[in-house]
C-alpha cells in the first residue's frame, strides 16, 4: 500500500491498511454476488440467489471486529462476514452451483456451510434459531474458560420469534460471551418492521433482558466495526451479552425472484445514496486514508481472484447420484437410486 498524505487520523484504532482492507472485503462481497447474478441468469445457479446489496458494510464491519478464535453464525445475507472469516469465493461459487467439490459436496446450497476452525458456523433457515445454538457455543467457551466470543446475526423479523427470545434470555441469564447483531433492514421478507413489532427501536428490547444494547449506522463500516469491537471486548472480559442494532437496508428483494412490489416508490432510490461502499470510498479519498492507486489495486485484486475462482469451478461436475446418501445415513445403501425407487413404490 502506498501511504497517502494524512488529512485525518484513522478512526477506531484502525490503521490505513485496515481501512483499505475493509474496502477490499466489501468490494469482494459485492463483486462476487454480481458474478452470481450473471450465473443465475444463465441457469447455472441451483436454487435461489440471495443478495446483500446495500448491507455489505454491516457484515464486514462486524466480522472484522472478531479475533481469529471467535465464531460467528451468519444469515443468508452475511456473505461478507464469512469471507472475512476465511471462506473463499471458490467455495461460495461451488456451493451456489451445487458442484461435487463444494464444501457440502452438492448436498446444500448458497452459504449453508461451516468451518469451525476458521470461525463460521453454517446457519439453519428458521429465523432466530441460531441464537440458542450460538448461546450453546458461548456457554462452552465460558465453561472451558476460553477467552473466545460468539457472534450471531438476526434480522428485524427474527427478533419477533420465540427462538430468539429463548436464546438471548438464556445467554443473558448465564452472562455468556455472546454478541447478537440485529440487521434492521426494514423488512422481514415483505413485512415492514412497523407491522411486526410495536417497538420504535429494536435495541430498546435489550434492557428487558438485562443486557447492554447499542444502535449504530450499519451502512458505515467503521461505525459498525467500532460498536461491535466494544461489544466483543465486553463479552470477552465477562460483561455478558450485547444486542447491537445496525440500521441498514437491502436494495434487492429477499431473493432474485422477489420483485419488491411491497416497497414504496422511491425508497430504494433514496437508499442508493447511502451505499456503504460508496461512503467508505469517499472517506478513504477525502480523509487521505488511501490513494487512487491503492483503491485501483484492490479493484484489480478482486477481479483477478474472482476470475480465477470462476475459471476453476465453472465446468466442474455435479455430484454423482450414487453418492446421494453418503454422509446422510451411517450405513447408506450401495445403490441409492434403486433404494429410492423401492421406497417410493
Amino acid at each position: 500500500m502506498t501511504s497517502p498524505q494524512r488529512v485525518t487520523p484513522p478512526p477506531a484504532g484502525l490503521t490505513g491498511v485496515q481501512l483499505l482492507d475493509l474496502y477490499y472485503w466489501m468490494r469482494l462481497t459485492r463483486s462476487l454476488e454480481e458474478r452470481l447474478v450473471s450465473l443465475h441468469r444463465q441457469g447455472k445457479v441451483v436454487g435461489g440467489l440471495f443478495r446483500s446489496l446495500g448491507q455489505e458494510g454491516d457484515s464486514v464491519g462486524s466480522a472484522y471486529a472478531l479475533d481469529p478464535g471467535d465464531i460467528l453464525s451468519p444469515l443468508i445475507r452475511n456473505l461478507g462476514s464469512m469471507l472475512v472469516k476465511g471462506a473463499t469465493p471458490l467455495e461460495v461459487l461451488r456451493q451456489y452451483m451445487a458442484k461435487a467439490a463444494s464444501p457440502t459436496a452438492g448436498r446444500e446450497l448458497n452459504i449453508h456451510f461451516n468451518d469451525l476452525e476458521r470461525g463460521f458456523l453454517g446457519q439453519v433457515s428458521p429465523l432466530g434459531a441460531m441464537v440458542p445454538v450460538m448461546a450453546g457455543i458461548a456457554l462452552y467457551f465460558k465453561m472451558t474458560r476460553q477467552p473466545r466470543v460468539g457472534l450471531v446475526y438476526v434480522g428485524d423479523g427474527a427478533m419477533s420469534t420465540g427462538a430468539f427470545h429463548e436464546g438471548i434470555n438464556f445467554a443473558a441469564v448465564q452472562r455468556l460471551p455472546l454478541v447478537v447483531v440485529c440487521e434492521n433492514n426494514g423488512y422481514a421478507y415483505s413485512t415492514p418492521a412497523r407491522l411486526q413489532t410495536a417497538a420504535e427501536r429494536l435495541v430498546d428490547k435489550a434492557p428487558g433482558y438485562g443486557i447492554a444494547g447499542v444502535r449504530a449506522d450499519g451502512n458505515d463500516v467503521v461505525a459498525t466495526y467500532e460498536v461491535t469491537r466494544e461489544a466483543v471486548r465486553r463479552a470477552r472480559e465477562g460483561g455478558g451479552v450485547t444486542l447491537v442494532e445496525l440500521m441498514t437496508y437491502r436494495r434487492k428483494g429477499h431473493a432474485e425472484h422477489d420483485d419488491q412490489r411491497y416497497v414504496p416508490p422511491g425508497e430504494i432510490e433514496a437508499w442508493e445514496g447511502n451505499d456503504p461502499i460508496d461512503r467508505h470510498l469517499a472517506r478513504l479519498r477525502t480523509e487521505g486514508w488511501a490513494t487512487e492507486p491503492d483503491i485501483a489495486g484492490v479493484d484489480a485484486r478482486v477481479r483477478r481472484e474472482l476470475d480465477a475462482a470462476l475459471a476453476q469451478c465453472l465446468d466442474e461436475p455435479f455430484p454423482d447420484a450414487s453418492t446421494a446418501l453418503a454422509g446422510v445415513y451411517a450405513d447408506p445403501p450401495a445403490a441409492p437410486v434403486e433404494w429410492y425407487r423401492r421406497a417410493a413404490g
